[in-house]
């Protein structure tokens, strides 16, 4: 059998390692989706589905070839419309908590950060194809006219910090702030979890809403919110600017400080919330305010300031919470894996349900990389995140089934790499299109006229 061909059989050894048929079938139908005993049932058109995406989505034409089978495409693709979306997003968790329960027993306390399973959050966007139903769910950027952009829906994943899963991933119109959808991600965690995020994600109220879960946090300071480490500073008066509105607490060290803050008015409400869930919200909550410094060689010194819910600073000091912010980072590598390695950049279908189910489809592959890499990391005596994604990828594709992992490739560590985001290649020089389509085939078809100088006498 070709190595192709091979790649299939593991695909479904692999995912029915997590996802077995009958758990796949159960999915459908807890959405309520009933189906006849045919070629392209659940099962074998997730798998299809996962093979097709982990070959960088390749077009549908593509699997007779890859699958050594006739498939043909118009069933194919009804098939995948008939696919549940909540099937698939609740297969997505599943196989994702299936998965990382594995590396977590493999990696032991090695998975926690001071005992505490972290996660990381962090917003992206996808382009879809240009069709009504994606342009009225998702929207264009601004600055475009009709008929010249492609939609572009926003991507707001939830990653374990450890092996780099993807825990959930949502799909949301372009102009959605990542706040107003965040607490769609909470039901994810457990007491005792901790979520860091950027500074976009930093909020009374969304601290507040983490608290009373029992979640810790750990996010970036807020531009627009004041911090003053100075001693016997005082808060803000009613009618004061310039002056932080919380009230200090004690001190953990240099601009190290547990600090009380205060509900903010009734007028400056999220839009997002409702007034009765404002109300509920604590009318103070302790933060932990702490600041670092980056030093950059030939560059401006950063100053990074944070805000979290760790309060205790002898069992989480400042250098730790430092670094454990600085590894939020990550969660750009992974949306660069997505988007670059396995070219989630660019959505194929063409209405929104769709969509979503190739996100979540993506996010699937996406983890049964991760899973290889973990399994790598456990016997070679490193972390997850050293595995090269890319040759886990390779292997995944050429792999036998039942053949086990072989030693991967292992990224050497690089701190305080820095490189400027320009790209070498000049690319083919054409203009981009600043009309619609029909305007410019019209313009082509108009005669030249030419010019007085050009005209023979």
């Amino acid at each position: 059998m070709a190595s192709v061909s091979r790649a299939l059989a593991r695909i479904k050894s692999d995912l029915g390692a997590y996802l077995p048929g009958e758990s796949i079938e159960g999915a459908c139908r807890d959405a309520g989706h009933a189906w006849r005993d045919r070629k392209f049932g659940p099962v074998a058109t997730l798998h299809l589905f996962v093979l097709q995406v982990l070959h960088f989505n390749t077009a549908i034409r593509h699997l007779r070839h890859l699958a050594r089978a006739p498939v043909n495409a118009a069933a194919y693709c009804e098939a995948r419309m008939r696919l549940p979306l909540a099937a698939v997003q609740a297969l997505l968790r599943r196989a994702s908590g299936a998965m990382r329960s594995e590396a977590a027993g493999a990696a032991g306390a090695g998975a926690l950060w001071h005992g505490l399973r972290a996660f990381l959050v962090d917003g992206s966007s996808a382009v879809t194809p240009d069709t009504p139903a994606l342009q009225k769910a998702f929207g264009q950027p601004g600055g475009q006219r009709p008929g010249c952009g492609f939609p572009v829906a926003k991507v707001l994943g939830l990653f374990d910090a450890f092996t780099g899963m993807v825990v959930e991933a949502l799909g949301l119109p372009l102009y959605t702030h990542e706040q107003s959808k965040v607490w769609a991600l909470h039901p994810l965690l457990s007491a005792g979890d901790l979520l860091v995020g950027d500074c976009g994600l930093c909020s009374y109220a969304h601290l507040a809403m983490l608290h009373a879960r029992g979640v810790m946090a750990c996010f970036r300071m807020h531009q627009r919110q004041i911090v003053d480490f100075r001693r016997g500073r005082r808060p803000r008066r009613k009618g004061e600017r310039g002056r932080p509105r919380g009230r200090f607490v004690r001190r953990l060290g240099r601009h190290d400080q547990v600090v009380r803050w205060r509900r903010p008015p009734r007028h400056q409400k999220p839009a997002w919330m409702s007034d009765g869930q404002f109300d509920a919200l604590p009318p103070e909550l302790e933060v932990r305010e702490l600041r670092y410094r980056i030093p950059r060689r030939g560059q401006r010194t950063v100053c990074v300031t944070v805000a979290a819910t760790l309060l205790d600073g002898r069992r989480f000091p400042k250098d730790d919470v430092a670094r454990l912010y600085e590894s939020r980072w990550e969660a750009e590598t992974h949306f660069a894996e997505l988007k670059t390695t396995l070219r989630m950049r660019k959505l194929r279908c063409k209405t929104e349900a769709g969509a979503l189910k190739e996100l979540a489809v993506y996010c699937l592959v996406y983890n049964l990389v991760r899973a290889v890499m973990a399994r790598a990391a456990a016997r070679q005596g490193t972390t997850p995140g050293r595995v090269s994604f890319i040759d886990a990828l390779r292997w995944l594709l050429t792999a036998a089934p039942g053949e086990d992992v072989p030693r991967l490739v292992i990224n050497r560590r690089r701190p305080g790499r820095h490189e400027p985001r320009a790209r070498k290649d000049r690319g083919s020089g054409h203009p981009f299109m600043t009309r619609p389509r029909h305007e410019l085939r019209r313009a082509l078809r108009k005669p030249r006229l030419k010019k007085p100088s050009q005209v023979p006498s």
